[in-house]
């Protein structure tokens, strides 16, 4: 009896503290509603329904998502706080100098969750032309007088802006907000005159005919919204930006809950609620983990600081 219970003792421990044993916060650096709202909520539901445990989002927003990702790489690295970067992230050390983390060192690269790409959207009641053609003769015929609004300086959408204007030869002047909701909101209320949004954060307003999409990033139309072109159709054949989207956690997470948190996220978003989600808003679920993750983010951090550097892009 007594050894059938000492050989039991091990197995139960190695259950209680199999990860997650507790809820795990997920640290999204920018305010509910945005782009990145628009994964981490979906992906949040799955992944308390799968493992029993809730993801806890924690909004906090700021800086182009900096102050966010500088929380997160504070974190203890129990296993217990993760975070949800992106795209956002890689232009980051180009536009801030002295930021107090390093997305690279400070950091450990667990999945990309999402990819989806990003859109030219107006307000139709505010901006009459309906297609693509007629807008870019109205920014070259009023060069500085119209504007974009974007998640924030240094932000995808801010240099999606800059790609955009450096590709057409144009000028538009940015109007940085503290996220993809607040800016998407004045957008929708007629204050702002077109938005590079990322279609996750888009989609639902585009369908709903809040907002009209004119021009989708690369070289395909998105199944989400078939009847907008693509950069390449409108005469834009190297304008390919998206917004993509990882989970990380803090330096010095251990690697069983590296293993763990891999598994229980990509569960998550294999499920057919989050896939219908995805494709709802036009996005791919890339599924890459580990090193290739990290190649991939060492790859456009070089690819953006090209563009920052060519545009001349500041922090506003």
């Amino acid at each position: 009896m007594l050894g059938g219970a000492a050989l039991a003792l091990p197995f139960t421990a190695s259950a209680q503290s199999a990860w997650p044993a507790k809820p795990v916060t997920l640290v999204v650096p920018f305010p509910a509603g945005g782009g990145t709202d628009a994964f981490a909520r979906p992906l949040a539901a799955q992944f308390a329904k799968l493992t029993g445990k809730t993801l806890v989002i924690d909004n906090r927003g700021g800086a182009g998502g900096t102050v966010g990702a500088s929380i997160a790489a504070k974190a203890q690295p129990d296993g217990y706080t993760l975070f949800m970067g992106g795209a956002h992230h890689m232009i980051a050390p180009s536009m801030y100098p002295k930021l107090d983390y390093d997305i690279e060192k400070d950091f450990v690269p667990l999945i990309q969750v999402a990819s989806v790409p990003q859109v030219l959207v107006v307000n139709p009641k505010h901006t009459p032309e309906a297609n693509y053609k007629d807008m870019l003769a109205r920014i070259r015929k009023n060069p500085g007088k119209l504007n974009y609004a974007s998640a924030g300086a240094g932000s995808v959408h801010h240099l999606a802006g800059e790609l955009f204007k450096i590709q057409t030869k144009t000028f538009i002047t940015h109007i940085p907000y503290r996220g993809a909701g607040p800016a998407l909101q004045d957008l929708i209320a007629g204050n702002v005159d077109m938005n590079f949004d990322g279609l996750g954060s888009s989609a639902s307003h585009i369908k709903g005919g809040r907002i009209r999409a004119l021009m989708v990033a690369g070289k395909q139309r998105n199944p989400a919204i078939p009847d907008v072109p693509s950069a390449v159709e409108v005469g834009l054949p190297d304008y390919n930006v998206s917004t993509w989207y990882g989970i990380w956690g803090p330096k010095g997470m251990p690697a069983e809950a590296q293993k763990a948190a891999i598994e229980g996220i990509r569960n998550a978003c294999k499920t057919d609620e989050a896939k219908a989600v995805w494709a709802a808003q036009g996005a791919s679920f890339p599924d890459v983990e580990g090193p290739q993750f990290a190649a991939l983010i060492s790859s456009e951090i070089a690819r953006w600081a090209q563009v920052v550097k060519a545009s001349g892009a500041k922090l506003d």
